[in-house]
């Protein structure tokens, strides 16, 4: 007599876990897929066999939840019910026809000057040395937290980014260079372990120092911004961030209001 194994939750989660890893996904990405997984395990403790579309369009229709949430979600569930049916027998694929979400184009949110000198002024050596690489390298929080003396030959900062992949960035602020040339070991050591700090931990002690709604992504969106005035050159923004598209960072470029006003001048004439 043939038995039937039921798909634990469990198990399912942790074997997708250690799929995306083999993939090279970002740490961060297995760690949020696994918690919106876990959330929906909470929901259905039968296994994910007793998923069903329904249920997942019901979630996905959070009205608290936003766009960049629900797409989040949304392909936690594609990707993990894809797996579920190719790797481990799966019946049915609850998430295959899941409608995409719309996404509205944001406004970039570049941090002001004036909040990010009064950081500088007011923050302690360690926050001052994370809001400078954040607002005039453009590192990332998760990036921030990997930085080490090897990566630095005195002109150019060999970045980790997400997945692992590495870009070089130009360093030309005087206080970040000598920041840098500084360096022993890790940048931002747990005191403990000797290893990195978290990216969350990083994120944490950003928004801490800086003002009101301003955050470490801010900072990047500042640097983007203030770059590409400066130079016009959109490519060498988005290699400097990171960025595989173009549209990625003009997400990031705030537009020059003399420009609007030299255009509805010229409209005008």
């Amino acid at each position: 007599m043939t038995t039937t194994t039921t798909l634990s939750w469990d198990s399912a989660v942790r074997d997708f876990g250690k799929w995306q890893m083999a993939g090279n996904r970002a740490p961060g990405t297995v760690r949020l897929y696994a918690y919106r997984l876990t959330d929906l395990a909470a929901l259905t403790p039968d296994g994910p066999s007793s998923v069903t579309e329904d249920l997942l369009l019901e979630i996905l229709s959070n009205p608290d939840w936003s766009p960049n949430t629900r797409k989040s979600v949304r392909s936690a569930y594609r990707s993990f019910f894809a797996w579920a049916v190719r790797h481990r027998d799966l019946d049915h694929n609850p998430a295959e026809w899941l409608p995409a979400i719309i996404v509205p184009r944001p406004i970039p949110r570049p941090t002001p000057e004036k909040y990010v000198h009064r950081a500088l002024r007011e923050a302690e050596p360690r926050e001052e040395f994370m809001v400078r690489l954040g607002a005039y390298a453009g590192l990332r929080c998760c990036e921030i937290c990997l930085v080490h003396e090897h990566h630095w030959d005195g002109r150019i900062l060999t970045v980790v980014g997400k997945g692992g992949k590495t870009r070089r960035v130009a360093i030309v602020e005087p206080a970040l260079v000598r920041m840098l040339n500084n360096l022993d070991g890790y940048a931002f050591p747990n005191r403990w372990t000797g290893q990195p700090i978290t990216p969350g931990h990083v994120t944490k002690l950003l928004s801490g120092t800086l003002a009101e709604t301003w955050t470490g992504h801010t900072l990047r969106h500042r640097m983007a911004t203030v770059g590409h005035r400066g130079t016009k050159n959109i490519k060498a923004v988005s290699r400097m961030l990171g960025h595989s598209r173009l549209d990625t960072t003009l997400i990031y470029v705030l537009d020059d209001d003399d420009e609007l006003f030299d255009v509805a001048a010229a409209a005008a004439a």
